[in-house]
């Protein structure tokens, strides 16, 4: 039989089985091996990345922080005074009956300055055992003092001294803590609170234009706030038998300042 042509090369087997004659077991082996390569080379890679950024937030923003001031004028619309009476006898009942005869007699007064009850609050009622000190020490007792008091809130500032007057008319030995504050002062706030924000736009802005940038969005916003609160006149009545005319009292102009931190995105 004759020879078969090889055109003088050498013929050899291959060492691995083509894929189509490769078992199923190794084909899927070689697949893992290759995923689990790719697998290592992406995770140096971002390994390698991170180590880059380490210690650097990943929301890296270019930031300018402002301060305004806004400031509003208001004037008090409403006072509080604090008007009491104190009253010493033998027996607590006589004490408790004077007692209830001035302040009902203040009370009256009050409603005839068009006050509402609703703006008249008992803040304290109380009775005490009164004692005299003796020289060897001991005690003697004297009687019973009682105590009441009313704070009356004045809408109608042109009262105030009407009523300080009927306080000394009628004998009350414990007046004082004039206040005076707005009824609604977030009103106020609010106005002051728009002209710092403004007033820090203004100031961010011409920076901005200096350090040649681009003013962007508001990122944060605090504020302080100051002014609209009780202002309190430090005169009082607490002497026995108080009488006289009342002084005209007046009631002033008060500022609301609010302070304003605002930090803007520049670009």
């Amino acid at each position: 039989m004759p020879t078969p042509k090889t055109n003088g090369k050498k013929e050899h087997p291959s060492l691995l089985p083509s894929w189509t004659e490769a078992p199923v077991v190794e084909i899927v082996t070689v697949l893992l091996l290759l995923s689990g390569l790719f697998y290592f080379v992406i995770i140096t890679q971002n390994a390698i990345r991170e180590g880059k950024f380490i210690g650097k937030s990943s929301d890296v923003r270019n930031t300018i922080t402002i301060e305004g001031q806004g400031k509003v004028r208001g004037i008090p619309d409403i006072a509080t005074v604090n008007l009491g009476f104190t009253v010493e006898k033998k027996e607590v009942r006589e004490a408790q009956k004077e007692n209830s005869i001035t302040m009902n007699k203040i009370i009256a007064a009050l409603k005839q300055l068009r006050i509402s009850t609703d703006d008249m609050q008992t803040t304290d009622y109380s009775i005490y055992p009164q004692y005299d000190y003796l020289k060897d020490g001991g005690q003697k007792f004297r009687g019973y003092t009682v105590t009441q008091n009313v704070t009356v809130k004045i809408r109608d500032l042109s009262t105030v001294s009407d009523v300080l007057d009927q306080a000394g008319f009628l004998g009350l030995n414990q007046v004082g803590g004039i206040q005076f504050t707005m009824d609604e002062p977030e009103a106020l706030r609010q106005q002051a609170r728009v002209k710092a924000l403004q007033n820090a736009q203004i100031k961010a802005a011409e920076l901005a234009q200096v350090a040649g940038v681009r003013l962007g969005r508001v990122v944060s916003f605090s504020e302080n706030a100051s002014g609209g609160y009780p202002v309190p006149m430090y005169a009082s009545m607490k002497s026995e038998g108080v009488g006289g005319a009342a002084a005209d009292i007046q009631a002033g102009s008060q500022d609301v300042v609010v302070n304003a931190t605002v930090t803007y995105e520049i670009e």
